[in-house]
C-alpha cells in the first residue's frame, strides 16, 4: 500500500489529510499552527495522523505541502537583503517602475510608494550589452564586475540578482557574472533573470528575479529545516511543494525558484475544490476558502480554474503564473471593533490568529472576533474538532457585549452585525473575480471550505445568487486535499514579439516542439516517467501598439489546422468578452509558454450508503439559534451519520471533526452520493 500526505499550514490551524492510494481511505487531522516555526505544528500533525492510521511516517511515499512562507516573507518585509546587478544606464529600473498608482477616482491622491526589494545602494551597473536580437554589442569588463561585486559583498547582501538588458534572448553575460559572483561571494544564492523569467519587458523581468532572490534564503532555510525534521521521524518519502498555479514542484526546485510559491497556500483550496466538483458533477464554481485570518476566493469555469500571469502579494506584483485568487482580511479570527471617531462597526482585517485566537478558544484572547459572534448566535456548538476542542460560550458573549455596549444595541444584534459585515466583505471579494471579470455569478455554484467556509457559504450564496451552496466532505482540510491530489507541474516561456503577417504557423509549431522537449526533460529529471507527462501551451497575443496582452490556450493541432488566423479570431472573441470592443490593428504574438503536467492521481471516491431522505438518524439534538431577527428552533446533525439522499431543512447545523455547516431558514440541504451537502432555497 502507498500513502500520500497533504499538509496545509494556515494562520490558525495546520491541516493534514493522509490518503491510501489504492482504496481511497483517508484520515484527517487539524492541529494549531505554530507561527514561530511552522515545522513544529507540521511534525505534531504528522505524528497524530499517522497514529490514527496505524502506520509509521516512513510508510508515507509522498509529502505534499502548501506553504505561506514566501508570502509571509514579503508581507512582513522579512526577505533577504538583495543585491542587483544590471546593465549600465539601468540602475534605477526598480525605482522608475510602472507609472501605475493603485486606487481609482483620485482615491489615492497621496500614495506612499513602496520601497523596492533591492535598494538603490545595493544596485550596481556594469558595462556590456546585448542587442535586441541577442547578439553581443559590447563585451563585459570582468575586472569591473569583480569590483562591483566586492562592493555588494561589503554592503552585506544576502542574495544576488543578475538582470541584464535583453538577457531573455541570450543569457551568456549573466552566466559570466554568476561565475565571478560564485568566486567573490561564495554561499550567496544567485538568481539569473534569463532562468527565472525568460521574457521581454525589463522591469517585470527584473522585479520578478529580485523577488525570487529576496525570498530564496527564507524558503531555502524553511525547506531544509522541514526536510531535516521529517527525517528525524524516518519520513524519507518525496517532498513536493504546491506552486502558485496549482501544480507541484520538487523541494529542490522550490529552493531555486521560490517566486513560484508566493500564492502556494490559497492554491491548495482551488485544486481541492476541483476534485470535489468532479464528484459532485459541477463545472462552474466560485470557491470560498475561509480560514482563521483571511478569505480566499477563486473562479472555476468548465472545470478549469482561471489562471493569471501575475502573482500579487500586497504591493508586490511579479510575472509568475498563479491561480486567480483574491484575498480579503475576513476570517474566523477577524477582530470586530467600533472606532471612536465614526462609531461604525468594523470587522478585520486585523486578526486574533492562532495566538491568542478568538476569546471562545480560551487561549488568552480578549478581543471579539467573527468566531465569537458565531458562538453567541448559536451557529457554532460548544464542541469542535470532534469534541476535543471546547468553546468558551460565556467568554465569547462577554467579548461581543463590548461591541453591543459601544453601539448601544443588544448582544445578539451586535453578533449578527459582525456576521453580516464579514459576509459582505466576502461578497465583495467574490464580485471581483466574477462580475468584474465579465461572469454572471448566478451561473456558478458556491463552494465553502476551510474551517469557517461552511458557516458562511449559505449566506454568501444568497447574496451572490450562486446555487447550490456546497459544503464538501471534510471542508476544513480541503486545502490539504488539494495538496494531496494535485500533480507535478513546470513551465517555461519564450518571447517572440512577431506580427501576425511576419510569422507562419509552421514556425510557431517548431518553437512549441522545442519548448515541449525542455519542460518534459525537467519533469523527467524529477523522476516522472515520460509517458505520464502531458504538455499544454499558451500564446500571449495583443493588438500591435498595445502595452499588455491576453494569454490564449492553444494546441499544436489547432495551430496546424487553423493557423495564425484561427488564433487571431479566438483572440478577438476573448478581447471583446473582456473589454467589450476590438481594434483594427494587426495582431502581435508576444510570448509563448509551455506547461508540463505529471499524471493526475486517480483517487477513488467513496460513495455513501443510500438513505431514505430522512436525516433523523443523524440528529444529535434540538438546538436554538438566532436568525431572521429572533430565536429559531433548529437541530444539530452529525455529518458522519448522514446518508446519500438525506434532506435537511434549515435552520440547522451539521457538525464534523474539522468544520461546521450552517443551513439557514428557508433553505434545504441535500446529501449527494459522495457526502457533499448541496444547499438550495427551500
Amino acid at each position: 500500500m502507498g500513502y500520500r500526505l497533504g499538509v496545509d499550514v494556515g494562520g490558525t490551524f495546520t491541516d493534514l489529510l493522509l490518503f491510501e492510494d489504492q482504496s481511497g481511505q483517508f484520515w484527517r487531522h487539524k492541529t494549531p499552527s505554530t507561527p514561530h516555526d511552522s515545522s513544529e505544528g507540521i511534525l505534531n500533525g504528522v505524528e497524530a495522523v499517522c497514529a490514527q492510521a496505524g502506520i509509521s511516517p516512513k510508510e508515507i511515499g509522498i509529502f505534499l505541502h502548501g506553504t505561506t512562507v514566501a508570502t509571509n516573507a514579503v508581507l512582513e518585509g522579512k526577505g533577504a537583503r538583495v543585491g542587483l546587478v544590471t546593465t549600465e544606464g539601468y540602475r534605477q529600473i526598480l525605482q522608475i517602475a510602472r507609472s501605475f498608482v493603485p486606487g481609482g477616482l483620485a482615491g489615492w491622491i497621496v500614495w506612499p510608494k513602496p520601497e523596492p526589494l533591492a535598494k538603490l545602494e545595493d544596485t550596481v551597473e556594469i558595462k556590456g550589452r546585448m542587442t535586441a536580437k541577442g547578439v553581443e554589442l559590447r563585451p563585459l569588463d570582468e575586472e569591473e564586475i569583480r569590483s562591483k561585486l566586492e562592493m555588494l559583498k561589503a554592503n552585506g547582501v544576502e542574495a544576488l540578482t543578475v538582470s541584464l538588458m535583453n538577457a531573455y534572448l541570450n543569457g551568456e553575460h549573466e552566466r559570466v557574472v554568476e561565475r565571478i559572483a560564485q568566486e567573490v561571494m561564495p554561499g550567496v544564492p544567485i538568481s539569473l533573470s534569463h532562468q527565472v523569467l525568460p521574457e521581454m519587458q525589463e522591469y517585470e523581468r527584473t522585479l520578478t528575479t529580485v523577488a525570487n532572490a529576496a525570498v530564496r534564503p527564507v524558503v531555502g532555510r524553511y525547506v531544509r529545516n522541514l526536510r531535516d525534521k521529517l527525517e528525524r521521524v524516518e519520513m524519507d518519502g518525496q517532498l513536493a511543494l504546491l506552486r502558485s498555479d496549482g501544480g507541484l514542484m520538487s523541494s529542490q526546485k522550490s529552493e531555486e525558484q521560490p517566486v513560484s510559491l508566493l500564492m502556494s497556500g490559497p492554491a491548495g483550496g482551488v485544486t481541492g475544490a476541483l476534485w470535489v466538483a468532479r464528484n459532485a458533477g459541477l463545472k462552474n464554481i466560485l470557491t470560498l476558502d475561509v480560514g482563521g485570518t483571511s478569505t480566499d476566493v477563486a473562479l472555476i469555469e468548465g472545470g478549469e480554474p482561471r489562471r493569471v500571469r501575475t502573482t500579487e502579494v500586497d504591493h508586490l506584483s511579479v510575472r509568475a503564473s498563479s491561480l486567480d485568487v483574491k484575498t480579503v482580511g475576513a476570517g474566523g479570527g477577524s477582530i470586530a471593533y467600533v472606532p471612536e471617531l465614526t462609531k461604525a462597526l468594523r470587522v478585520g482585517p486585523q486578526s486574533a490568529g492562532a495566538v491568542p485566537g478568538p476569546v471562545a478558544y480560551g487561549k488568552g484572547g480578549t478581543l471579539p472576533t467573527v468566531t465569537d459572534a458565531n458562538v453567541v448566535l448559536g451557529y457554532l456548538p460548544e464542541n469542535l474538532l470532534g469534541g476535543s476542542f471546547k468553546l468558551d460560550r460565556a467568554g465569547a458573549a462577554r467579548a461581543v457585549q463590548t461591541i453591543a455596549d459601544a453601539l448601544g444595541i443588544g448582544l445578539t444584534e451586535a453578533a449578527r452585525g459582525i456576521i453580516d459585515i464579514v459576509n459582505e466583505n466576502m461578497f465583495g471579494a467574490l464580485r471581483m473575480i466574477s462580475v468584474q471579470q465579465g461572469y454572471d455569478p448566478r451561473e456558478f455554484a458556491l463552494m465553502g471550505f476551510g474551517g469557517a467556509g461552511p458557516l458562511h457559504v449559505n449566506a454568501v450564496a444568497r447574496l451572490m445568487g450562486s446555487y447550490p451552496a456546497v459544503s464538501p466532505v471534510s471542508p476544513g482540510v480541503l486545502c490539504a486535499l488539494g495538496d494531496a491530489t494535485t500533480r507535478m507541474r513546470t513551465e517555461t516561456a519564450r518571447s517572440l514579439s512577431r506580427l501576425r503577417s511576419a510569422i507562419t504557423g509552421e514556425e510557431v509549431i517548431a518553437i512549441l516542439h522545442d519548448m515541449d522537449r525542455q519542460v518534459r526533460d525537467t519533469l523527467i529529471a524529477d523522476g516522472l516517467a515520460p509517458d505520464t507527462i502531458e504538455t499544454s501551451f499558451e500564446i500571449d497575443v495583443r493588438y500591435s501598439g498595445q502595452a499588455f496582452e491576453v494569454p490564449m490556450t492553444v494546441t499544436i493541432d489547432q495551430i496546424r489546422e487553423a493557423g495564425i488566423d484561427g488564433l487571431a479570431r479566438r483572440f478577438d472573441e476573448e478581447h471583446r468578452r473582456l473589454f467589450t470592443f476590438n481594434m483594427d490593428a494587426e495582431h502581435e504574438l508576444v510570448n509563448l509558454r509551455a506547461v508540463a503536467l505529471g499524471q493526475a492521481l486517480e483517487l477513488p471516491s467513496i460513495a455513501l450508503e443510500r438513505g431514505n431522505g430522512d436525516p433523523s438518524a443523524a440528529k444529535v439534538r434540538d438546538h436554538e439559534l438566532w436568525m431572521d431577527g429572533g430565536p429559531q428552533a433548529g437541530a444539530i446533525y452529525d455529518r458522519s451519520r448522514l446518508r446519500a439522499g438525506d434532506v435537511i431543512r434549515g435552520p440547522a447545523i451539521v457538525v464534523e471533526m474539522d468544520s461546521t455547516t450552517l443551513i439557514e431558514t428557508r433553505h434545504v440541504a441535500r446529501v449527494d452520493d459522495y457526502g457533499n451537502l448541496l444547499i438550495i432555497p427551500a
